[in-house]
């Protein structure tokens, strides 16, 4: 069933707004509207950015930066862990012996060794790192989307500013949602004050599944072409009559998306995005076929298909153990990083930065690979590291981004910045950046207050 919905009052023939239209028989898109005050941005300013399109690639619970991106030789063993450095193609510029694919890009990318948060709980640290404004307060864990913590993600301003009507959506996520163990859901994953139009799309699917879909594009069984474009004669007579009932902003916004809405399911350009099938075997075995990698291949093929902003997070699955899920490495975390975890991203991300520039795509695509914090210096008795956001690393890469160079440094230890820190909202500065906004491309909130996408700086060492 598809239902086009908003949060407004009831019509004032008693018809509830909040079930405005149902066409039986279609899947659900999820398409709500961002009320009367549709906000608009005051300002853009271009940056004259070279990226496109961007790819984040989120590692949600926390990698550890000694056995990732930042190693420690030279410290003591509970600091250091198990593994080692290797050295990359870029001379003098190490990484950890398990990212050995990667350690073959480094001339592409570069590595942020002093990104810090200063929180430590993994909701409100994720909320500062998906959106660049600090979460009130810090260290709230289990912290939930809501005001005063609803600015909008960055795929959410970019999905906003985003101009020209297109098939596939601005912003994507996939292909889940952030939560924690309770459930609960992370704030800075939506748009916020943006208002709903803003909201970029969530694509829930297991990819690596031999019978993955994604419903958005699937019409049911017993749904023709020919029973879709009778309900779109059908949604069009009662959009007539509710032009005599609302503000034409609103109701033009719901035309928009219903009119993508059935653009999206009886187009075959759309549902070819999402086709893994039409790739070679060779290359969906390259990026691997874990849930991760497969969506990282996914990512790729969306960003090929105009959609401008795709953000993946880590695939929980059920199979992650409480104590320890994704890279909330708590215990046991040379096993995990060994066996689990950093295996199936170094192949995914060499792969997709090995794609791209075969493709002709990395100079206009930038990669990130971002994490809400990284972990505490000493190794604990159960065999893990506990949360730290007081220093961590970041890398980015193609769009610009001058690769081959680390930018800051952690101390000895890894536990704080010692050189080049960098705070979340330098980050969203220069990815902003980097796509063409300038950081002080100003948004209007629902109080028409001008705000800044970004109060940070633009890294500008690295770009």
């Amino acid at each position: 069933m598809l239902t086009i919905q908003d949060r407004s009052p009831k019509l004032c023939d008693g018809v509830s707004r909040r079930n405005l239209l149902q066409a039986g028989g279609l899947s659900a898109l999820g398409f709500t509207l961002a009320g009367p005050q549709a906000l608009q941005a005051s300002a853009i300013h271009p940056s004259g950015g070279k990226a496109k399109r961007c790819i984040t690639l989120f590692l949600m619970g926390g990698p550890p930066q000694h056995s990732t991106w930042d190693p420690k030789p030279l410290a003591p063993a509970e600091v250091r862990g198990e593994f080692g450095p290797i050295a990359t193609n870029v001379p003098g510029v190490n990484v950890c012996e398990l990212l050995p694919k990667t350690a073959e890009h480094a001339d592409k990318i570069a590595i942020l060794r002093g990104v810090s948060t200063g929180d430590n709980a993994h909701s409100s640290s994720g909320y500062y790192m998906l959106t660049g404004t600090p979460h009130i307060p810090k260290n709230r864990e289990n912290a939930n989307p809501g005001a005063p913590n609803n600015w909008p993600t960055m795929s959410s301003v970019v999905q906003h500013l985003a101009h020209g009507q297109k098939l596939l959506p601005p912003s994507v996520r996939l292909p889940m949602h952030i939560f924690n163990t309770d459930g609960s859901v992370w704030p800075g994953q939506d748009s916020g004050w943006l208002g709903h139009r803003a909201d970029p799309w969530l694509f829930n699917c297991q990819p690596a599944d031999p019978n993955f879909d994604i419903p958005q594009f699937r019409l049911s069984a017993d749904v023709t072409l020919d029973r879709l474009n009778n309900r779109r004669s059908l949604l069009s007579h009662l959009e007539t009559q509710l032009r005599h009932n609302e503000q034409s902003a609103t109701i033009d916004t719901y035309n928009d998306q219903q009119h993508q809405a059935f653009q999206l399911l009886s187009s075959s350009k759309a549902r070819a995005a999402c086709d893994l099938n039409q790739e070679p075997e060779t290359t969906r075995d390259r990026y691997g076929r874990s849930q991760f990698g497969q969506s990282v291949l996914l990512a790729r093929r969306l960003v090929e298909a105009d959609v401008r902003f795709v953000h993946v997070n880590w695939f929980r699955g059920p199979e992650e153990p409480s104590d320890a899920p994704c890279w909330d490495s708590h215990a046991r975390e040379s096993r995990r990083l060994k066996t689990v975890l950093v295996p199936p991203f170094d192949q995914a991300y060499s792969a997709l930065l090995t794609d791209l520039e075969d493709r002709g795509l990395l100079e206009e695509t930038l990669v990130l690979v971002l994490c809400e914090f990284g972990r505490t210096p000493k190794i604990q008795p159960n065999g893990g590291r506990g949360h730290w956001g007081h220093a961590f690393s970041v890398t980015m890469a193609g769009g610009g981004i001058k690769g081959g160079q680390v930018y800051g440094a952690s101390d000895e230890q890894g536990g704080y910045v010692k050189d080049g820190l960098v705070r979340p909202e330098d980050l969203t500065a220069t990815i902003f950046h980097t796509l063409g906004y300038a950081p002080e491309t100003e948004l209007q909130d629902p109080f028409g207050r001008p705000l800044p996408i970004s109060r940070g700086k633009v890294l500008d060492a690295i770009v």
